[in-house]
């Protein structure tokens, strides 16, 4: 009796560690992850970031006229599907109306001054009042139009929100023997050009994980399409535009102490930073052809 008892016991003990044991390995990868890669499996791990200007003819069929993916973000957000980041540390909440504020458009002083205010200018010079006669309904439905419209002009439009900030690990994986783009985050940007009446400086609007993005496209098959101009029947979804590759986008910094971009690491011009992203953009394909002889 005893000995069945210690046996059940043994059996016990052994059901309990491999248990653990599984859920170990099961929480021994990325959280941010779409791609379930086991930590002690990454052989080599590269953090870059990456501009991806949305403007250019290799990035359109990703901002198409009224599909372009900001839009699908921002409408995301609104309704309350999608949330955002403070920064691609990915680990503080935004808030929707903290998005939303940083999408205001800059005020640039063409309201009135305090003195006109105190003069009078702009308030109701009683046209369109009852008593007065002038209660058309044109009148208010114009006005109500003009309001909305006033509303609507306080916000970026999404198709001037046109650069997405990318960072990803470079991951090579030794047991499947292949590299991984692994994107962890993308982040909007109002480009200077389009900021630059203010500060001429660009804007970050807010941080998505990219994994959350995955489920949104997904989710929107008919709506988060990248555009196929020559071939109307091959749309793609976004998400699988992603993961193909489609895009093209400049490398702007590799993980470093400093945090430094690769313009100020070399200490160049921009069109010099440019052609050392494309020499180090070369390094690390030649690195995955070098890996495979190990």
């Amino acid at each position: 009796m005893i000995k069945i008892r210690c046996a059940l016991l043994m059996i016990a003990l052994m059901a309990v560690g491999t248990f653990s044991y599984a859920q170990e390995r099961e929480l021994n990868v990325n959280p941010n992850s779409v791609y379930p890669i086991l930590n002690h499996d990454v052989m080599f791990k590269k953090r870059v970031w990456r501009r991806m200007d949305l403007r250019e003819k290799q990035n359109r069929p990703f901002f198409a006229f009224n599909n372009e993916i900001t839009k699908i973000i921002i409408e995301a957000v609104q309704a309350g599907i999608l949330h955002p980041y403070m920064n691609d540390s990915l680990r503080t909440r935004m808030s929707k109306e903290q998005f939303l504020e940083n999408l205001k458009m800059p005020d640039l002083g063409g309201g009135l001054t305090e003195e006109e205010k105190a003069l009078g200018f702009g308030e109701d010079d009683g046209w369109g009042d009852e008593e007065d006669g002038g209660g058309d309904d044109w009148g208010d439905e114009e006005a109500t139009a003009d309001t909305e419209a006033t509303a609507s002009a306080d916000y970026f439009f999404p198709n001037e929100v046109s650069i997405l900030e990318i960072m990803e690990d470079w991951i090579f994986d030794k047991r499947r023997s292949r590299q991984y783009f692994d994107i962890q985050a993308v982040t909007l940007i109002i480009p200077a050009a389009t900021f630059a009446s203010t500060t001429g400086l660009q804007k970050p609007i807010g941080t998505f994980k990219y994994i959350d993005l995955v489920a949104l496209f997904r989710s929107m098959p008919e709506e988060a399409i990248w555009f196929n101009p020559q071939n109307s029947a091959e749309h793609k979804n976004l998400a699988d535009a992603f993961t193909l590759r489609l895009f093209t986008a400049r490398m702007t910094k590799i993980a470093n102490p400093e945090n430094q971009e690769i313009v100020d690491i070399y200490n160049r011009s921009p069109r010099d930073g440019i052609m050392a992203s494309q020499q180090l953009e070369h390094k690390l394909m030649e690195m995955e052809h070098n890996l495979w002889d190990y």
